[in-house]
């Protein structure tokens, strides 16, 4: 987002430095979702452990009717609700497009969602196929146009095509989210090159989303520039959850640290740690 680097030599503080989205601060840059866990208790206490505010959940998939704000005693219907373990408020819920392969279908889930939850944001996610979960680039420019027009605030997932970020960038979305691999890989950053030029010509929030696998990957993809990271699988799946939830936070925190520290340029040649002038013969 052509962040320019404090040049402070003090510790580095999450407070300090807020991942700005629609005009909104958040202290965590670290965006968590919901799906895959064995139970909605399950998903509370990963998120908690994440530190994360801004959590996203799949509306076509997930009951996020009205909630009855004690967990386990179900919405208006009486089935469980994840809005009563993840309240909105205290987390920024970001519904999100996931199950949808056309514009239409798209933008057909984000007014569900605005009309459920009252707010504008959402995160723009158009499938091109069910194998590969890649997205569908042409429906996805199409899909954020329309909801763009509508008001919508919109965070649009897409490839790691620098091309089609600034594209979506210049439509109006507030935050742009190439993936660094295919949804649920875990395979980590595949084309560094791809999103530090994506990040370079950027003014807006670059949030890596899809294929971090651990918590380096995060820290990776930080280091590079990117504003934020949002994942799902890599937590949801791990042997330890809430251990990994954890580790996650701590990753893209130093990488962002990382990032704004500046780091030493790399060399092909030695270069002594210790100065060789005063040498004691």
């Amino acid at each position: 987002m052509g962040v320019t680097p404090n040049s402070s030599d003090l510790p580095y503080s999450a407070a300090a430095d807020p991942l700005v989205i629609a005009g909104r601060g958040y202290r965590s840059r670290l965006l968590v979702g919901t799906g895959k866990y064995r139970d909605f208790p399950a998903t509370q206490a990963a998120v908690a452990a994440s530190g994360a505010e801004i959590v996203t959940v799949a509306v076509r998939r997930v009951n996020i009717g009205p909630g009855t704000g004690v967990p386990g005693a179900g919405g208006a219907g009486g089935s469980a609700n994840l809005l009563d373990y993840l309240p909105p408020g205290r987390y920024t819920i970001l519904p999100n497009t996931a199950g949808c392969f056309d514009a239409e279908s798209a933008i057909r889930t984000c007014r569900l969602a605005r009309e459920l939850l009252g707010a504008p944001l959402v995160k723009l996610e158009v499938l091109g196929d069910p194998e590969t979960l890649y997205p569908n680039v042409m429906e996805t420019l199409r899909a954020a146009e329309v909801l763009v027009r509508e008001g919508f605030e919109v965070m649009a997932y897409t490839n790691d095509d620098p091309l089609v970020a600034k594209r979506l960038e210049e439509i109006g979305c507030v935050a742009v989210m190439p993936l660094a691999a295919p949804i649920g890989s875990g395979l980590g950053v595949q084309n560094r090159y791809a999103l530090l030029r994506i990040v370079e010509n950027a003014r807006v929030p670059i949030l890596v989303d899809a294929g971090v696998g651990t918590a380096s990957d995060a820290a990776i993809a930080m280091e590079l520039g990117c504003d934020g990271v949002l994942m799902n699988t890599a937590i949801a799946e791990a042997q330890h959850p809430c251990l990994m939830a954890s580790a996650m936070q701590r990753a893209v925190e130093a990488g962002r640290a990382a990032f704004l520290a500046g780091r030493m340029p790399r060399r092909r040649y030695a270069a002594a740690s210790s100065p060789a002038l005063g040498i004691v013969d």
